[in-house]
């Protein structure tokens, strides 16, 4: 009996169930993801070189973050798996069930329905995840070699922290049915809404959000060595900021805007008004959520296109491109094929201390090194011919910059060209080159590096100070970054379309009627579809204003990552914005499907 009244449930209200079930499986589908990337050891030291504690910590606040998102998310569905069905609750409690086994029933629903949308986005993260990984490889040109797709530890952790929320879930619904009067689960849908309208207390909370927004952005300013008091700090105040703004100041401007009749009384302007007063006192929880989740989506590709900069940044920082001292053929054949613009090549001796130069090479062919300096809070780089005076002082930055090239520690002595000649010992050369395009050349640049340390292993200073090899180190850590980081984003950003998109939709069927009395009053159809697009286009603005303003506050925490974390802005702003109307409009469709009547 109680496995017949649970399919039965689900039959009668299977529209309400696929919307439910959708978002439960895209929930577990974006944990999962999330869990390949965050707990991959391969991932994380392979293709993103950078400070393992940054790292870790990077990580594991993420982590901690779409531990609480999802649990909030999966209270909200939770809340609405039980709301859909109180009113069959009570009806089988009337005629005689006994609330255990009523219990038992809620207990199963919850549990089945959980785990079955778990083993789903499960499996369909195996596809989508290895789609959207090749697709961000493949078109970013990154070099990712250690992200598995399908990695165990994910699996079980994803399936441990569902089946834990689900279980608690079934016990918290059984619990909270079987001590809820009848006439109330009967009589559940058709309670009045209380609106707090009390003006004093709506200025209050509209006062006290912008204080609180306001110090959450300030906070994010501050001096990155307090690192660990700005997160938490700011996601205090501007969480519990965006909560008020949604709850007193927005409802503050409807209230206004229903007073002002010349306004409000044309078309379907109040009845819009009132559907948005109501939607906003309902769903406050709820749109706070979605503009944290939209910060973070967008701020997450915002910086991992924002990571190519640092490829820039390596290319401008190193002046040459490339150091030979070898004249084996294996490297004469490779220098072959560069498209040589400059080469300088110097000749030198050495003993067991000293290391000797003729001046006039030097003279006639000054090395070229660069500095570093601001242009606002921007990292830019000049180029400067380093003083022949300086090269053997001690010391110097004239005589360090040089060393490196030479991989050297010993003392360097400017000689004459008769001196020189007359030294004892074998002649050494060192030559270095700038080509026409480093990116055309890099891969032959990295080889002929590489074939070098092969045949002389002492060549590893000069080796881990070329421009290829560095130039490679910041490309695999960059690339690892922009793969993350538009990885999560769209995966941030599926989770906010769903958790919006599944709230909506889940109260259409309640808000049809509405749309029929008004179509049935004379209400043309084309003029109910633009106030379902006002209503909706508002609901998805509200939070994607916030959450903007979050990401262009946000970004100040990157400086200690990224050049200039504001470059380019404008791409991810209209990928994401492109994106995210998309997903605008698909709700639009579903909702207008319910709630408007059909043409004939």
């Amino acid at each position: 009996m109680i496995w017949k009244l649970f399919l039965t449930g689900i039959k009668s209200r299977l529209k309400d169930y696929l919307v439910l079930f959708s978002g439960l499986i895209v929930a577990s589908m974006i944990f999962y993801m999330f869990l390949t990337i965050a707990i991959n050891p391969s991932f994380i030291s392979h293709d993103v070189n950078a400070s393992t504690d940054y790292l870790n910590f990077t990580f594991a606040f993420g982590i901690v973050l779409l531990v609480l998102i999802t649990f909030v998310y999966l209270i909200n569905a939770n809340s609405l798996l039980l709301s859909m069905r109180k009113h069959d609750y009570g009806m089988f409690m009337s005629l005689g069930a006994k609330s255990s086994r009523i219990g038992l029933l809620i207990f199963i629903e919850t549990l089945i329905t959980g785990i079955l949308a778990t083993i789903a986005g499960i499996v369909l993260g195996f596809g989508l995840t290895a789609i959207v990984s090749q697709l961000l490889i493949t078109k970013l040109n990154l070099q990712i070699t250690h992200f598995a797709v399908i990695y165990p530890p994910a699996i079980g952790w994803t399936l441990i922290f569902f089946i834990f929320m689900f279980f608690w879930g079934a016990i918290h619904n059984v619990r909270k049915l079987t001590h809820t009067p009848i006439i109330s689960l009967l009589k559940e849908d058709q309670k009045p809404a209380k609106l707090g309208n009390h003006p004093i207390k709506l200025a209050v909370e509209a006062v006290l959000g912008l204080l609180l927004l306001a110090a959450g952005y300030h906070i994010l300013g501050l001096p990155l060595n307090m690192f660990l008091l700005i997160i938490p700090g700011a996601l205090i105040t501007i969480v519990a900021g965006t909560y008020f703004i949604f709850d007193a100041a927005c409802v503050g401007v409807i209230n206004f805007l229903i007073r002002k009749r010349s306004l409000s009384y044309r078309r379907l302007r109040v009845f819009i008004l009132g559907q948005l007063k109501f939607r906003l006192h309902d769903l406050t929880k709820i749109l706070t959520i979605i503009s944290l989740l939209f910060a973070l989506a967008l701020g997450a590709i915002t910086v991992g296109l924002n990571f190519t900069t640092l490829k820039d940044l390596g290319k401008e920082s190193i002046y040459y491109d490339n150091i030979v001292v070898s004249a084996s053929p294996a490297v004469k054949t490779e220098v072959a094929k560069l498209h040589i613009s400059t080469e300088q090549t110097y000749h030198y001796k050495e003993n067991r201390k000293n290391l000797f130069l003729m001046r006039d090479e030097l003279k006639k062919q000054p090395v070229k090194d660069k500095e570093a300096y601001l242009a606002g809070h921007e990292p830019k780089y000049k180029t400067v011919n380093l003083a022949l005076s300086d090269l053997a002082k001690s010391d110097t930055h004239a005589n360090n910059a040089f060393s490196s090239l030479l991989g050297t520690t010993k003392k360097i002595k400017l000689v004459s060209h008769s001196d020189w000649q007359n030294l004892p010992g074998k002649p050494h050369f060192l030559s270095l080159m700038l080509v026409k395009n480093f990116e055309q050349d890099y891969p032959t640049l990295l080889k002929i590096q590489q074939l070098q340390l092969k045949e002389n292993p002492h060549y590893l200073n000069q080796f881990n100070e070329s421009k290829p090899v560095f130039y490679q180190l910041i490309s695999n850590f960059s690339g690892g970054f922009e793969f993350m980081g538009f990885f999560l984003g769209l995966a941030f950003l599926t989770m906010l379309a769903s958790t919006l998109m599944f709230k909506v939709l889940s109260g259409a069927a309640r808000d049809r009627i509405r749309y029929q009395m008004l179509y049935q009053i004379g209400a043309g159809r084309r003029v109910l579809s633009s106030a379902v697009k006002s209503e909706l286009g508002t609901l998805f603005l509200l939070p994607a204003v916030l959450g903007i303003l979050d990401v262009l506050f946000g970004l100040k925490l990157f400086r200690i990552l990224l050049p200039n974390p504001y470059h380019h802005l404008w791409i991810p702003f209209t990928i994401f914005i492109v994106l995210y109307f998309i997903y605008y409009a698909i709700t639009v469709k579903l909702y207008q499907k319910v709630v408007l009547p059909q043409e004939k």
